[in-house]
């Protein structure tokens, strides 16, 4: 069964549309005055969709979707709309409501509109589940040097790990760090190859450089490849660039405290540190970044869960 809120200040309102579901599909339904009621009641019984009129007091629809759409993303809105309210629809809708149904149109249309979003919804939370049931992961990323995508690709490599219980939210962000060094390093000194010395002695010049080249060819033409291979035990981030490469060799000791303020000795460390293996190939433009699963991680996991029951 369905459990839906029905949010609105009028009470005939509110009555009508929680009556025409109860009558026709035999939802569970709650009921709310305004904004800040509908808030209350969401935390109490979660429901599975709100319904919500646009122009309430204390906190308005608007307001009330943007809330929903912050601390309940899974939570779908249906947006009951009247003369007058359209623009507040409008904007509410560009803020997170799926859809909408004018007020003088329950009757015929209410019933429709829910059973689509209800169908949809579903759909979405059974994908959620089955996300967390993947036993491995084997995916390849060919990117362009754009800085935004560096950061996306970061963000979904995280939430990955996270999906596949390699590791927890600490270190999610730890691994993220070291993904996001060697990306970098690939987008600078891989195929835009310039230096970590320039760097060190002119910062706006490294970047005036940078810059310059991400529309100059080779260094624009050039990609970087990424390869994710995950299992619920490890994850494994293979990332190559279309460089000249390096000697490998050649990489201050990032264990040595001197190192630490050398030109690339930063990101070498945080490689080092965040990962369990960090492994080159011969030629220096792919590096490696493993990352196991503790054993124990899951253990306290476990001993948490019974703890807390």
């Amino acid at each position: 069964m369905t459990g839906i809120l029905v949010v609105d200040d009028s009470a005939v309102d509110r009555r009508l549309a929680g009556g025409l579901l109860e009558k026709n599909s035999g939802e569970k339904i709650y009921y709310a005055e305004d904004g800040v009621d509908a808030l209350e009641q969401i935390e109490l019984h979660i429901p599975d969709i709100v319904l919500t009129d646009m122009q309430m007091p204390n906190m308005d629809g608007l307001e009330l979707v943007k809330r929903i759409k912050a601390q309940y993303p899974l939570i779908p809105v249906v947006l009951m709309t009247a003369q007058g309210s359209e623009e507040f629809a409008v904007e509410a809708l560009r803020c997170g409501a799926v859809s909408y149904v004018p007020k003088r149109k329950l009757a015929q249309d209410l019933i429709e509109i829910i059973h689509r979003v209800s169908t949809a919804s579903q759909q979405d939370r059974s994908d959620t589940r089955l996300q967390h049931k993947i036993s491995e992961l084997d995916t390849q990323y060919v990117i362009e040097n754009d800085l935004a995508l560096i950061s996306a690709l970061v963000n979904r490599l995280q939430q990955m790990i996270i999906r596949m219980g390699v590791c927890g939210q600490s270190e999610r962000i730890q691994v993220g760090i070291a993904i996001e060094e060697a990306l970098v390093n690939a987008y600078y000194h891989g195929n835009l190859e310039v230096s970590a010395e320039l760097r060190e002695k002119d910062y706006k010049q490294f970047y005036a450089v940078a810059k310059q080249r991400t529309a100059e060819s080779p260094y624009k033409d050039r990609r970087i490849h990424i390869r994710v291979h995950m299992t619920r035990d490890k994850a494994e981030f293979t990332i190559r660039d279309e460089g000249k490469g390096f000697d490998p060799s050649s990489l201050p000791d990032p264990t040595d405290a001197a190192n630490l303020e050398k030109p690339g000795g930063r990101g070498v460390m945080l490689m080092q540190s965040f990962a369990d293996e960090v492994n080159y190939n011969e030629t220096g433009n792919e590096v490696t970044l493993i990352k196991f699963k503790e054993p124990e991680d899951s253990v306290e996991l476990a001993e948490g869960e019974v703890d807390d029951g």
